[in-house]
């Protein structure tokens, strides 16, 4: 699966909106890719031109390097499963699931023998016969999910589908979701704007605003060397640090030298980002550390975040496993010394 150079503009003339600017990327085969980014920054409007509900305003999607993009979403091999799941309340799950397979001709015997391995598949075999109003919210996914794989298209299309349930559930069907994508081989494609959905789910992310793809890449990537600020910000917590780069050498603006990737080409100021997880505190006097003092500490229960000044004024949150006793033997005001992990500050792009 292909976008090529896609633009979508909506309206005309100086008022039009790029909901797309000329964004490109290729989705390989089998693989779980997610578009993750924030409200209108295009995820959405991408999707829809891959399922064909939208036509680009200039630009092509390919499947399997066939040009699609205009063909009608009905000839195309890719199927939707959406927020609201869209399911027929007046038909039972089985008929649910089997729908798709009628509208296409397939014979009953055909439909029904499908339709029964897809339940087993979302291992709801128990509910064939209930109508969808006795069913649960996670149950209906699960449904919305047979019914959009039974067809066995290349591609599934996810637009937000877990957005609707509560936090515990959302956990399990992140794991049955990719569950099912490894089992079925299918290229699977979605849409989020949960940082950790996508980060234990995919394959590879790419982080969309404006319209366009900041950054393509497998979770770690995206999450330990980011090529922005808007791409570090967005996926996690992070710590962001002015700095300047002379001759391959970092300085932070407090006058310590560090070791930070991401150099290659960079001459001038430049912001330093340090994941909190990846923050040391030690003594004061600590031979090579930082100084700096605390100025508060927050218990979140598992983790304990240490907000600390530098010399220069600037801030370093760094996360702490909790002592089971909950008490840091931090308090304001203290002395310490910073470290970071080896590898861990990155020097990051505009």
């Amino acid at each position: 699966m292909e976008a090529r150079n896609a633009v979508k503009a909506f309206g005309q003339g100086d008022v039009a909106v790029r909901a797309l600017d000329d964004v490109s990327v290729q989705i390989r085969k089998g693989e779980f890719f997610t578009l993750l980014g924030p409200s209108g920054c295009g995820k959405t409007t991408l999707l829809r031109l891959i399922a064909g509900f939208e036509t680009p305003t200039s630009g092509q999607i390919l499947l399997d390097g066939q040009d699609i993009t205009d063909l009608p979403p009905n000839k195309r091999a890719v199927n939707t499963v959406f927020q609201s799941y869209a399911l027929f309340p007046h038909l039972t799950v089985l008929q649910n699931i089997g729908f798709g397979l009628e509208m296409l001709g397939r014979p009953k015997a055909e439909v029904k023998a499908t339709a029964e391995r897809m339940l087993a598949l979302v291992r709801m075999e128990a509910f064939s016969s209930r109508k969808v109003a006795q069913l649960s919210g996670g149950q209906q996914q699960r449904v919305a999910l047979a019914r959009a794989l039974a067809p066995q298209p290349k591609v599934l299309l996810l637009d937000e589908p877990l957005s609707a349930l509560d936090l515990k559930l959302r956990k399990e069907m992140q794991v049955e979701l990719k569950r099912l994508q490894l089992e079925t081989g299918i290229t699977f494609v979605f849409v989020t704007h949960d940082q950790e959905e996508a980060l234990t789910m995919s394959d590879r992310i790419g982080v969309m605003s404006a319209g366009k793809i900041q950054q393509i890449g497998a979770p770690v990537d995206i999450y330990t060397r980011p090529v922005n600020r808007f791409v570090a910000s967005f996926i996690g917590e992070t710590n962001f640090l002015p700095a300047s780069v002379t001759g391959g050498r970092v300085t932070l603006n407090t006058g310590d030298g560090i070791e930070a990737g991401g150099t290659e080409g960079r001459i001038g100021p430049v912001t330093v980002t340090i994941r909190p997880e990846q923050v040391r505190i030690g003594p004061a006097d600590e031979p090579g550390a930082l100084a700096a003092t605390v100025r508060s500490w927050v218990y979140f229960g598992t983790d304990t975040h240490c907000h600390l000044g530098l010399a220069d004024g600037s801030e370093v949150v760094a996360r702490l496993q909790s002592p089971a006793s909950g008490d840091a033997g931090l308090h304001q005001g203290d002395k310490v010394g910073l470290r970071f992990a080896p590898g861990a500050a990155q020097v990051l792009g505009d």
